[in-house]
């Protein structure tokens, strides 16, 4: 009897051995979460000194458009001034002269909106690249396999996804693509 209590009792902690190394060796769950960009964004220091730069930007390129369009109407005003009864080589030049300017104002316009996009975009950067790092640090310190926008464009985007769980290289293969440069995900 003794040896058969013992083997029962063999046989029950093996079991428990077992199950605990068969559910450890098995993937848990993936943790995920969200976070929000705009708030972040809203919240941090930067984006008001990013703000004051553009707003006083778009204040200087505003003023040289008006200098521009001032200049356009006070010529178009002369213009007008001179009328039918000038001859016709200094109208001619006249009229070529206004269509320079105005040419010269939408260049000027499209420029000043070409430049503060560039502005934006050379001020902004710094900031999600530090807002993206700082998601994946948070992401990695609490166990967050995916962390996910919460909404972008209509819809969720992946900020932070877990190497480990990328699965492109296995489309990629089911699709008979081999990629050039394998990613870090599980098709590898």
């Amino acid at each position: 009897m003794k040896s058969s209590s013992f083997l029962k009792k063999l046989t029950l902690v093996c079991t428990g051995l077992l199950m605990a190394f068969a559910s450890s060796a098995q993937p848990g769950p993936v943790k995920s979460g969200f976070a929000r960009v705009e708030y972040i964004l809203s919240q941090l220091p930067e984006i008001r000194q990013i703000e004051s730069t553009m707003q006083s930007l778009q204040k200087q390129l505003e003023n040289q458009v008006q200098a521009k369009n001032e200049e356009l109407k006070k010529k178009y005003a002369e213009f007008i001034k001179i009328g039918p009864t000038a001859p016709e080589a200094v109208r001619n030049n006249a009229q070529r002269e206004l269509q320079q300017l105005q040419e010269n104002l939408e260049i000027l316009q499209q420029d000043a909106q070409t430049t503060l996009e560039k502005k934006q975009t050379q001020l902004i950067e710094p900031v999600y690249v530090k807002i993206g790092k700082t998601i994946e640090d948070v992401a990695k310190e609490n166990g967050f396999q995916l962390v996910f926008s919460d909404q972008t464009g209509g819809g969720r985007m992946l900020l932070y996804g877990d190497p480990l769980l990328d699965i492109s290289d296995l489309v990629l293969k089911k699709m008979g693509v081999v990629a050039k440069t394998p990613g870090n995900g599980t098709g590898n």
